[in-house]
């Protein structure tokens, strides 16, 4: 019998390369072209849809460095995909979303254990399905989605997630904008000189600011009235409603940049773009989601120095995400405890970003693996970044209270070391000189992602998961 996946986003794609690198054969249901999203473009799969950037690369200092390494400890096709198709950014993993999405969609397409099915999976699996891992993402059919919930007798959450504008290099003025790292950091496949930087003064970061609060934004229907935004990615006229100085502390920060049109100048604001694609024609705006209508967009963004004859590409978009109360009612090892036959993976759990939603993909994976297999299911360790994200889905505010003895509501997540039990580090140098400030921030994150690896490699061993995904 083989082993279903519904859903061919980051965490399905994953899941299914484990499951047949097992020697399993694996059936990946995806909806598209069959049936579009209000976010996809295309019907490739691993589709990203909203930034290129996997994030930080540092698997020293980093909690998203460090998922980064444990998927690559596993043979992770996203993972692979993703350093292939690599684009400068920095210290930041960002790559070239059409060829990405590209070498995944091969890489599945030719493996003699997966069959691909362009389908729409209406309501619950068949009864005949074993095995069954839904990964359809924060955009799950509706269909779906209702007849998941009913099963699970939880009433759905959900929260809005935006996306940002992409503009044509050739259409950047490179008189007023320059390249640059923050802090000239080079990062993988980087030259220090990753990003294109647009200056604001005083006086046009005011008149920016004032312009978002005041542009004309999309409505929303009824039903979406009282939906969240996610914190990790809200909108630039959100951020800027909370407090003028908010986005000159966030997406907007100057520090670690040096105009050098005007070295002698400090920039009171910086807008940063992200080479998109590796033929360097497209660069997307980085951290700049929005609401904004597409007029209010393209007439706003060119009050940007640098931008004010800007072509794009695409502009920003909004797009409701849905997810599982899954403390509730997922088990430990991703399954559904109304129905354990089926496994849930990726953001319908509720993790949030890309390598998040690949690992927890590939953990289900993996589960289904050792399950077929007779194995017991065994975690990773809480004290790695796989096991820390599975804590906070299967566990995550069950023990965790408000303060006032109430649960807290379950959120969407990125990796973070807040997610991580405490660990024993280093209060002296190698001279014996107490730690303090970054330094003493720099050992602890150390202590953290050395201890990580260390127990990521032994549960590996243990669960013999070498010979899993090399068989």
């Amino acid at each position: 019998m083989p082993i279903h996946v519904i859903g061919g986003g980051l965490a399905g794609s994953e899941a299914a390369w484990q499951v047949a690198q097992a020697g399993l054969d694996v059936v990946v249901h995806e909806m598209r072209p069959v049936r579009k999203t209000d976010a996809h473009q295309t019907d490739g799969l691993a589709e990203l849809v909203c930034s290129n950037s996997f994030r930080s690369d540092d698997s020293e200092q980093n909690a998203v460095g460090l998922i980064h390494h444990e998927l690559r400890q596993l043979d992770s096709l996203i993972m692979a995909s993703a350093d292939a198709h690599q684009v400068p950014a920095g210290s930041a993993l960002a790559v070239d979303r059409e060829g990405f999405s590209n070498a995944v969609t091969q890489a599945l397409e030719n493996h003699p254990r997966i069959s691909i099915e362009r389908e729409e999976v209406a309501g619950l699996p068949s009864e005949d399905w074993d095995k069954v891992i839904i990964a359809t993402g924060p955009l799950t059919s509706p269909a779906l989605s209702a007849a998941v919930l009913e099963k699970s007798g939880e009433d759905a959450l959900a929260f809005f997630d935006a996306i940002a504008p992409i503009v044509h290099f050739d259409s950047v003025d490179l008189s007023k904008a320059w390249f640059q790292s923050r802090y000239d950091k080079v990062g993988p496949g980087g030259t220090g000189k990753d990003y294109l930087n647009c200056p604001l003064d005083k006086d046009q970061y005011e008149a920016f600011i004032d312009a978002l609060i005041a542009g004309d934004t999309a409505d929303f229907k009824e039903w979406e009235a009282n939906t969240p935004y996610f914190d990790g990615c809200l909108p630039i006229e959100v951020m800027a409603a909370r407090g003028r100085e908010t986005l000159r502390h966030g997406p907007m920060k100057p520090m670690g940049l040096t105009n050098v049109h005007n070295p002698e100048v400090k920039a009171y604001g910086v807008v940063q773009l992200r080479q998109d694609n590796a033929l360097g024609t497209l660069y997307n705006m980085v951290g700049f989601q929005t609401k904004l209508k597409y007029g209010a967009q393209a007439e706003i963004f060119k009050m940007i120095p640098g931008l004010e004859n800007a072509q794009f590409a695409r502009l920003g978009g909004l797009h409701r995400n849905t997810f599982l109360n899954s403390p509730k009612v997922l088990d430990k090892s991703l399954r559904l405890k109304a129905d354990p036959r089926l496994r849930f993976a990726g953001q319908i759990t509720g993790c949030e970003g890309y390598v998040e939603s690949a690992s927890v993909g590939c953990m289900a994976g993996l589960f289904a693996v050792l399950e077929s297999r007779g194995q017991d299911i065994i975690a990773p360790p809480d004290t790695t970044a796989m096991g820390a994200l599975l804590g906070h889905i299967t566990e995550g505010h069950i023990s965790r209270d408000d303060g006032a003895g109430k649960p807290k509501s379950f959120q969407p997540m990125n990796v973070n070391f807040g997610l991580f039990p405490p660990v024993d580090a280093p209060n002296k140098d190698e001279n014996g000189i107490r730690l303090k400030g970054k330094d003493k921030s720099r050992a602890k994150r150390s202590a953290l992602t050395n201890r990580a690896k260390v127990d990521f490699s032994a549960w590996q061993t243990k669960l013999g998961l070498q010979k899993v995904v090399a068989a």
